[in-house]
Parts: structure tokens; sequence; C-alpha cells
């Protein structure tokens, strides 16, 4: 490219999202010693509210419209998201589709006294918003209390150590990206709790048009997370989903074949539907878009009628 070439990056604030910007940074400017990388920062409405439970704010992207607002008005060139916060739907003129190397994409317990899930004394205070993990821990273990959980991830740690939880799960993602996965009491397999879509993996926004930008971040893109997310995202598209419903999705590729498993819950975790799905790994999104008719049409469609009417 001859000269240097700068690239603005858009990211929130958090600790958690300058630490994956960082890293992306880092990454690009070690393929491309020519490009300079700039952290441009916002705050999202996501951001703002965090005295309400997520599902209750509604409305889809939270953590990342500000910032796709600042990639249509060219202030940013590229931004970095975890995939679990980008909505299927994206605005015209922007893509996801450079996805690195995907992080653990379970979720973790951190519990005071050292207790795993099935361990916890009954009527233990576990915290999470996130509906997903609600209607999975009350599925397992009806006998909790879950209780909202907002913040960034040092702020929510803080209030366990304060004991206002008994314990709290969190993306192990977000933990051991942070440096802080000594702090996890037990990975939570996909059989207990199916992660959200996109769990674990980071997403990298850009305009559509600008080919400069793609030439760029091809060098830092993996194929095997990039064809487990779309399978992922497909499903979540087909249920019309954003981040604050109940629906979790986990692809994992072996050998040729792409296994996709994907649930629906309702709050109370009484009623759940999950199935598993197979298909060829080079077509994810017509895997992600089958599981999504299957469960719909077993009972999904119903559950979801009423989270939303709920909300």
């Amino acid at each position: 490219m001859g000269t240097e070439k700068k690239l603005r990056l858009g990211t929130r604030k958090s600790l958690l999202a300058l630490s994956q910007s960082n890293w992306v940074k880092k990454e690009i400017e070690t393929h491309w010693p020519d490009v300079n990388v700039d952290l441009v920062k916002f705050t999202t409405k996501g951001d703002k509210i965090l005295d309400v439970p997520l599902a209750q704010v509604g409305g889809k992207g939270l953590f990342v419209k500000e910032i796709e607002d600042a990639l249509l008005r060219k202030d940013a060139d590229i931004a970095v998201h975890s995939l679990k916060d980008v909505p299927a739907e994206l605005p015209e003129g922007l893509e996801v589709t450079i996805f690195p190397d995907r992080e653990d994409p379970r979720d973790a317990l951190i519990s005071r006294a050292g207790l795993r899930l099935e361990e916890l004394p009954k009527g233990a205070r576990v915290g999470t918003s996130s509906l997903r993990r609600i209607a999975q821990v009350k599925n397992a273990r009806p006998d909790l209390e879950t209780a909202s959980l907002r913040g960034n991830i040092d702020t929510r740690l803080r209030k366990l150590d304060e004991g206002q939880y008994d314990a709290v799960i969190l993306a192990a993602a977000g933990l051991r990206r942070l440096g802080l996965g000594q702090r996890i009491t037990q990975l939570l397999e996909p059989e207990v709790m199916l992660p959200a879509v996109g769990q674990g993996a980071l997403g990298i926004e850009f305009r559509s048009m600008n080919t400069e930008v793609r030439r760029i971040l091809a060098s830092i893109h993996h194929e095997e997370t990039s064809i487990c997310v779309r399978a992922e995202r497909a499903f979540l598209f087909r249920l019309e989903g954003g981040c604050q419903v109940p629906i979790g999705a986990f692809a994992q590729i072996k050998g040729e074949t792409l296994e996709l498993e994907g649930m629906v819950g309702n709050e109370a975790g009484t009623d759940i539907i999950r199935i598993k799905k197979q298909g060829s790994a080079d077509q994810p999104e017509a895997l992600g878009t089958n599981l999504g008719e299957e469960v719909l049409a077993a009972g999904g469609a119903e559950i979801l009628r009423e989270v939303y009417g709920a909300n």
C-alpha cells in the first residue's frame, strides 16, 4: 500500500470491548505493518441503561447501533463486536463477514463458595439478566432463584463478592479475554447450558463497499469459526430473535459434517425445545434455516409469541 494507512476502529468503552478491539488492532497491524489502527470509543444505549433488565429495554442491537451509525456516517471504518450482541439483521450497507478464531463458547458459573451448579443449595440466588440462561438454569434447577444482574464483568464479579448473589453466570470467553479465567468455578457444557448464538466469537463489521478494508480484514478471518457462526446466525434470523430472547444455538464441525443444536425456551424453564440437526459444512445458512423451521414447528413459535407478548 506504500504510504501508511489509518483505520478507525469503533468500539464500546468497557474493559472487555477495549481488550477485544486492541487484540484486533494488534492482529491487523501485525499482518499489515503499514496500517495504523486507531480506536474510536462510543457509548451505546445498552451501556447507558443499567438499572433495567435488557429484555425490558426492548429493541435489537442495544450494544451496536451507535457504532453502526458511525460506520454509516464514515466516522469509523470497522467495528469489533461480541458476536452475540449483533442482531441477525444488519443495516443496509453494512456487513459482518469477518470472524477471527472463536474463544471458548461456553457459559461459566462463578460461585462464592466454589460450588458447582448441581451443588448449590436450594433457593440459592443466581445472578444473570439473560433470558436464555434463566430458562436453562430453571430447567436444570427449578429450586434456584434467578436475580437480575447488569453491568460489565468487573461490576458483576464485585456484586457476587459482596454477597448479593450466591453465583453468577457469565460467558467464559469474556472472563478469559480479561485474564479472569481463574475465577471460573465450572464451565457449563452445552448439554446443560446451550450458548448464545455466536458466543465466544468476535464479528467485525464494515461498509460492504469498502473493498480495501475487506482485503485487510481477510488476514484475521477464521473459516471454521465463520461456518459455525453463520449456521447459528441463520437459525437466529429464522426465529427473528434479538439477543434478549431465550434462544441458544451451538454449531460444531465434525469431519465433513456440520452439527447444529438449537433451543428456544420460556423464562420459567418449564418448556424448552432443543433439536440437533446435521448438514453440510459448505451450506451453513441452509442448516440454520432448516433447524429454525423445525424448532418453530415443534412449538418454538408458540413460546416466542408468549415471550414477545410478555416483554
